[in-house]
This record gives structure tokens, C-alpha cells and sequence, in this order.
């Protein structure tokens, strides 16, 4: 048996669920893939596929095997593509998920110049605001916001993802504005179902090196409002519906033009006590891509440090 060629057919089967689909992209026979996954399975000593005449559904086992089976794939082409291509310029289908806020706003509006400055490389641009499996979604790269969990991936901070307290002017005519956080909490304030709870935690921003006992500052808040949409949240933060804490790339555009007014500004705010950021994120390998490297590099260049969406507001901390 021919592993290699008997793994892809099997990987190709998995994503097309049927045989003679698989056949037609790889330019073989229907019976070769059979006989393929028929020896795979008596090698595993397992069914790898329920068939039907529904199409193919992979088993448990088959799941698992297409799992690792596919980290194999892509090492060994990353191997023949990193190896072939020492000379040339960053080539191939490069395929990227993201944010949809985020990637409206930071990441489509410059791919005109990473195109133009890598022709060689073809988009493929997924936006999801769920976390998809990279292996499974054959992702190659992914910009992440937020603390990233433990896992096998391999991951690059882009930028600091800063959040700020704003409203609009005239929300605080109406209810005044706070001085400290502790007033939040008689603050109508509008939630996002994306955050863990409705508490909002606050450093001070001259604390340069906080000792241990400055811990984050909890404050628990209240609101008649929730959207599961940061669109949404500054949308109704516009309107004058309430508080709201957004992310700078967000709101920064509003604060300029003075829709928003940032409040608490010696304070830095986290909807959670471990410091978030901007991320990308690409699955383990010994080697990473010309293609990743170069959309990584260009964008990391791009946002700049601090990140151009800052620009202007108050973040600089005192020495």
C-alpha cells in the first residue's frame, strides 16, 4: 500500500464524503480509493467511515485519524514547499480567519498593499467570530483577540487589545459622568454575551509595576441592555443608551469625532484580571510558511507599536 497516497485519499473522502468525488480530484479510479481506505482500515484495524447512501460519516476513529492525519499532511507540504521555495518569493493560497469587527475595520482595508507587495499569494479570508479548529477548517493562519488558552498552537502578539469606558455626550448630560469606577455601578451600562460576567476589572495606569497587592480593581456593573455584537454595543453607546467598554480599534474613530467621550481615562479596564492582546495564531510546525511569516510580519508592521488605532488616546504610562 502506498501510505501516503492512501492518508490523502482518506483525508480528501473525509471532506468530500463520497468515493467517486474523490476519485474525480485525485484522477484515479473509484476502486483505488476504496481499495485505499479498505487497506487503511484493516492497517488501523478499525472502520474509519459509516457509509450510507446518505454519503460517508466518519466514526470516532476516523475523526481522530483524520485529525493527525491532516498535522501529517500539512508538515509534509510545508517540508516540500519551505524546501522548493528558498528562492523565491512567498507563493500559494494563503487561508486566514478573523474577527469580523476586527477584520472589517484592520485587517481587509490593507490587503490591497500585502497583495500588491505579495503577488505570489492568493487570499482565502474567513471571518467567524467563533473560534474555529484550524486543523479541521485548514486554516493557516488566525487572528485571535483576547487571553489565548493553552494549546499545541503556535502564536505571535500582533498588538495590545485595549479596552476602554465611554459613552455619549449626551448620555452624560443626562447621568453625569464618573470620577472613579466604583461609580459604574449606579451607571446604566450596556453588556456584551461574549464576556465571562458582568464585572469590569481596573488598573490604575501610572501603576507601572503594580505590587501584589494592586490587584485589579473588580467592579460589578448592571444594565438593561445586552448584545452579542460589538457592532451593536457601539451603536447603542452612540444612541446614548449607556456605558459601554470597547475595544480602542473600535471606538477610536467615534472618540475622534467626538460621538464618544472616554471616561476614566488614568484607568486601564479588562473584562478579565489576565491582560489581553491582539494575536496571531497558526498551527504547530517545525517550520513556519513563507506565506505565514510574510501576512504575519506585514500586519504586525502595520498596526504598529503602539497600534495606529491608539493614536491620540490617553495610554502612555507615566514614569
Amino acid at each position: 500500500m502506498d501510505y501516503f497516497a492512501a492518508v490523502r485519499a482518506f483525508v480528501c473522502a473525509a471532506e468530500l464524503r463520497s468515493f467517486s468525488k474523490t476519485a474525480l480530484e485525485m484522477a484515479v479510479k473509484t476502486s483505488t480509493i476504496s481499495r485505499y481506505i479498505s487497506e487503511l482500515e484493516k492497517d488501523l484495524g478499525i472502520a474509519l467511515f459509516n457509509r450510507s447512501t446518505r454519503g460517508l460519516v466518519l466514526t470516532e476513529g476516523g475523526r481522530l485519524f483524520r485529525e493527525h492525519a491532516m498535522i501529517a499532511l500539512h508538515a509534509l507540504d510545508d517540508a516540500r514547499q519551505v524546501t522548493s521555495s528558498l528562492n523565491l518569493t512567498p507563493q500559494g493560497v494563503l487561508r486566514v480567519t478573523m474577527p469580523s469587527a476586527f477584520g472589517r475595520r484592520h485587517v481587509v482595508p490593507h490587503l490591497p498593499a500585502f497583495m500588491s507587495r505579495y503577488p505570489d499569494i492568493d487570499l482565502d479570508i474567513v471571518s467567524a467570530d467563533e473560534t474555529l479548529n484550524l486543523i479541521e477548517a485548514r486554516i493557516d493562519v488566525a487572528i485571535r483577540i483576547g487571553v489565548l488558552p493553552d494549546s499545541s498552537l503556535m502564536a505571535r502578539r500582533m498588538a495590545p487589545h485595549r479596552r476602554i469606558v465611554c459613552g455619549s455626550p449626551a448620555y452624560f448630560e443626562r447621568n453625569g459622568m464618573p470620577r472613579n469606577p466604583e461609580d459604574l455601578a449606579a451607571h446604566n451600562v450596556l453588556r456584551l454575551s461574549l464576556m465571562p460576567d458582568d464585572t469590569w476589572f481596573f488598573i490604575r495606569v501610572d501603576d507601572v509595576h503594580p505590587l501584589p497587592e494592586h490587584e485589579p480593581m473588580p467592579v460589578q456593573l448592571r444594565g438593561r441592555l445586552r448584545a452579542d455584537d460589538s457592532d451593536a454595543v457601539l451603536e447603542l453607546a452612540i444612541a446614548g443608551c449607556g456605558l459601554a467598554l470597547l475595544p480602542t480599534w473600535l471606538a477610536s474613530t467615534a472618540l475622534c469625532e467626538g460621538r464618544l467621550l472616554h471616561v476614566l481615562p488614568e484607568w486601564e479596564a479588562r473584562t478579565g484580571r489576565a491582560e489581553p492582546a491582539i494575536w496571531a495564531v497558526y498551527p504547530p510546525k517545525k517550520i513556519v510558511s513563507s506565506k505565514v511569516r510574510a501576512f504575519v510580519d506585514f500586519y504586525a508592521e502595520t498596526f504598529g507599536e503602539p497600534p495606529y488605532w491608539d493614536a491620540g488616546l490617553a495610554f502612555e504610562r507615566n514614569p
